[in-house]
């Protein structure tokens, strides 16, 4: 892992890890934004839905290599290994972060 990812970021990544929807989850904000795969989904309930059906159906892991800093958000990319199509696939993950939560969350290829 990138040593120095922001805590959220890291919780978030770290619990990605282990498939963990609770640590995944814990890092959002409640009224959090997560944006993948031309969806929206806001708010805890929806975005614990979208982690069960986008990351733990596919047992998808993001394993981030590149890190830096871009108006106002913490960009990661790496490869994302899992049980679908393509694997493993190579992702952007835009966050954007409110002191020690994650506000939003764009996903793209």
């Amino acid at each position: 892992m990138i040593p120095d990812l922001p805590k959220p970021v890291a919780d978030y990544v770290e619990a990605n890890a282990r498939l963990d929807v609770d640590g995944m989850l814990r890092p959002f904000a409640p009224d959090a934004v997560v944006r993948d795969d031309g969806g929206q989904h806001q708010g805890h309930t929806a975005i614990r839905t979208w982690i069960e059906q986008a990351t733990l159906a596919s047992r998808a892991i993001f394993t981030p290599d590149t890190l830096r800093h871009a108006d106002g958000q913490v960009i990661v990319e790496g490869p994302t290994h899992g049980d679908f199509r393509g694997s493993p696939l190579r992702f952007t993950l835009r966050f954007t972060l409110e002191g020690a939560t994650i506000r939003a969350l764009d996903i793209s290829l």
